[in-house]
């Protein structure tokens, strides 16, 4: 076996595999003779059908399987020891003559060739990163909330300015199906409040999502919809009314102090109100993480240049799904999935210049983690090891939910990088402000 690699320029090169008889003989000759232990041939006792009759039936495709077993072999082993990194997958060069029963079979592979490049992550204050703040308004707003949750409920026969509404929103399309409360004066603008003053039990009223509460974040779990998707969902819901009260908010005491924390953690109201800002701003250092996670992928897929065998990437996705893809669709598909490929392109480099690695048992513990939060959710503040153990194999036995908890592992360790080595442009602003700075 003969294997050559051609470069055709930096991004381009073509693989010749040279096969020869020797190569595969012995394999071929081997099956054969367990074929032939193996034939039921009327006429013949089981293991004595002549090897000719073998050969005649068998032989040929026996041999063809074997020698693009072989092939397949010899190229992986080729690239890996060749250390040639390459974008997609090999193409063959199909061959009008190719003739099986040649001395030798010579095979052509396109190759599209990862670029080299460098990046630099030397630039100051191109990037900016949010200190989000919990303000006094919103730590007064939650502690409103705080006490309209725990306060005393009482039914009323038809909905208020002040009443709380709970019902279930539909919306088939985005298939939502979804129980929620809310307050009648969160909604905004009078159109909306207007629609459920003096609504009953069993009524059914349609909003439009877009602009229907006051913060706009609220829908986020009325509808049970992401973050992300809130503020560009502009569909109409249908909300069937299914209860409304009226809420006596609970006393800012001892009482209630103690149902939201048993520990005796919190005893007066500035010490409830520090609780909030601390939560609160846990929640919104994951936000902003992820804005700056966003904000520096963008910056390095901008800042970092190279080329791409766009060519080949054309041809290779045409074949690459489970349906063939024209010209057309195959570059279209590419412009959509370019910027992505430069980002895992550039992603890669930076874990391998800096020894970014993750290992199983980071992946575990990672799990962990992330079902300990769940589980502290609904209550169980204090899972048993074994438990969390057991739950993190189950969960990382589902590939699809192993390379997500992956995935979100490596951003996790990227943006560490990030913060150790970037000089970003900080700003402090509250969560309203950033909402709007961000997303709007």
């Amino acid at each position: 076996m003969n294997i050559t690699k051609e470069n055709i320029d930096a991004l381009n090169a073509v693989v010749r595999v040279d096969i020869v008889a020797e190569d595969y003989q012995e394999k071929v000759a081997e099956l054969l003779t367990d074929y032939r232990k193996k034939a039921d041939i009327p006429g013949f006792r089981k293991g004595q059908v002549p090897m000719g009759m073998i050969k005649k039936q068998y032989g040929k495709s026996i041999m063809i399987d074997e020698v693009n077993k072989l092939l397949q072999q010899s190229l992986n082993t080729f690239l890996a020891e060749e250390k040639i990194n390459i974008l997609g997958n090999p193409i063959p060069r199909m061959k009008e003559d190719f003739d099986w029963n040649a001395e030798v079979f010579s095979f052509e592979f396109e190759l599209g060739l990862s670029p080299e490049f460098k990046i630099d992550l030397s630039e100051k204050n191109k990037i900016k990163q949010y200190n989000i703040v919990a303000t006094d308004d919103l730590i007064n707003e939650e502690v409103k909330n705080i006490q309209t949750r725990y306060g005393k409920k009482s039914p009323l026969d038809e909905a208020t300015e002040h009443s709380n509404i709970t019902g279930t929103f539909i919306n088939e399309e985005k298939e939502i199906n979804k129980k929620g409360t809310f307050l009648v004066n969160d909604l905004k603008g009078k159109k909306n409040e207007k629609k459920v003053i003096a609504a009953k039990v069993g009524d059914v009223i349609e909003f439009d999502t877009k602009g229907l509460f006051e913060d706009a974040h609220k829908l986020e779990h009325v509808l049970g919809v992401s973050h992300d998707a809130t503020h560009d969902l502009e569909i109409t819901v249908t909300f069937t009314v299914e209860e409304i009260t009226k809420t006596e908010p609970a006393d800012l005491d001892k009482e209630l102090f103690g149902k939201l924390f048993a520990d005796g953690s919190v005893t007066t109201i500035a010490e409830l109100k520090e609780k909030i800002k601390e939560d609160a701003e846990k929640q919104f250092q994951q936000q902003g993480d992820q804005q700056l996670l966003n904000a520096i992928t963008e910056y390095l897929v901008e800042n970092t240049k190279f080329d791409l065998p766009s060519k080949f990437l054309h041809k290779w996705l045409a074949t690459a799904g489970e349906k063939t893809l024209t010209t057309e669709e195959a570059v279209a598909e590419y412009k959509k999935s370019e910027k992505g490929l430069r980002y895992q392109l550039i992603e890669g480099k930076i874990m391998k210049d800096n020894d970014i690695k993750i290992d199983y048992a980071e992946l575990v513990d990672y799990a962990k983690g992330f079902i300990r939060t769940q589980m502290a959710q609904f209550g169980n503040m204090n899972p048993e090891e074994k438990e969390l153990d057991d739950i993190a194999g189950r969960i990382l036995q589902n590939q699809e939910e192993a390379q997500k908890l992956q995935s979100q592992l490596i951003s996790h360790k990227l943006l560490g990088f990030f913060k150790e080595n970037i000089n970003f442009k900080t700003k402090e602003v509250s969560y309203e402000d950033f909402i709007k700075e961000v997303y709007q």
